[in-house]
């Protein structure tokens, strides 16, 4: 019997790799578009487009489509959410529930409202292939001594702030942290911390020890390096096997061509 899988799709470019890997393992995928995923309509067998204030349309397209598992996929902003006025009635009973909109909240509510539909909610890392960083030094550069210090305070703090719920990237500069990220997201913390570092610092990306991947894998990607690069960055670090990496090859030829080391770390 075909499997049904429910591709709940942010922005950017992995909704379109979640959907190829899930075809490859042989997965019917119906994927819920809301925002842009280049791509992921040449992978989906049925694409819909969705709208964020209108989950209890989303809630019974899967029951019509016989989804029997539900992944999300691609960028979803927490001050979305935070800023939605006009919620339906399905969005607004969940936002209810959950209470603090913090990631573990969402996750639960969304885990819950899919469980009673008979619907479960997958590990995303079931669908990345080969795209979650390794260890090691993955460019031409490599760090420093002074730089591979910088990078385990930043992983110390890095993970310390997402255990907290409160985000996983770190800007550091000499031991100094000059950014942690909150809700404006990865690249934007990267261009406040250099701002404030100037050309020379680290950038160090982390998950919580209890993260759930169901909800989201965290991940840096060619527009992360490149704020890194034009803040003169000498390093952007990721935590081994925990976070993505997209589009590896393009961030590398960024990186290299910045001078820039880019590794995973234990």
């Amino acid at each position: 019997m075909e499997r049904s899988l429910g591709l709940i799709c942010g922005a950017g470019v992995l909704p379109a790799r979640m959907a190829g890997e899930a075809r490859r393992h042989g997965w019917r995928v119906v994927a819920f578009t809301f925002g842009e995923a280049p791509g992921v309509t040449d992978h989906a067998d049925r694409t819909i487009p969705a709208r964020l204030n209108e989950a209890g349309a989303v809630l019974a397209a899967l029951q019509h489509e016989r989804i029997g598992a539900v992944v999300f996929s691609g960028k979803f902003w927490m001050k979305d959410l935070l800023q939605e006025r006009r919620p339906d009635a399905a969005l607004a009973e969940m936002k209810a529930a959950a209470g603090a909109l913090v990631d573990a909240n969402i996750v639960q509510v969304v885990a819950t409202t899919l469980r009673r539909m008979g619907i479960e909610l997958l590990d995303q890392r079931k669908f990345l292939g080969d795209w979650l960083g390794r260890s090691g030094c993955w460019s031409s550069c490599a760090p420093t001594d002074a730089e591979w210090t910088d990078v385990r305070r930043g992983l110390t703090v890095a993970r310390l702030a997402a255990d907290a719920g409160v985000g996983q990237t770190v800007v550091v500069k000499l031991g100094a942290v000059t950014a942690v990220e909150a809700t404006e997201g990865t690249t934007e913390t990267i261009r406040r911390g250099l701002a404030q570092a100037g050309p020379g610092a680290v950038v160090v990306k982390a998950a919580a020890r209890e993260h759930d991947y169901r909800f989201d894998t965290p991940g840096v990607g060619p527009e992360t390096i490149e704020a890194a690069a034009a803040g003169g960055a000498r390093v952007v670090a990721v935590e081994a096997e925990r976070v993505l990496v997209l589009d590896r090859e393009a961030c590398l030829r960024i990186a290299n061509a910045a001078g820039m080391a880019l590794v995973g770390v234990e």
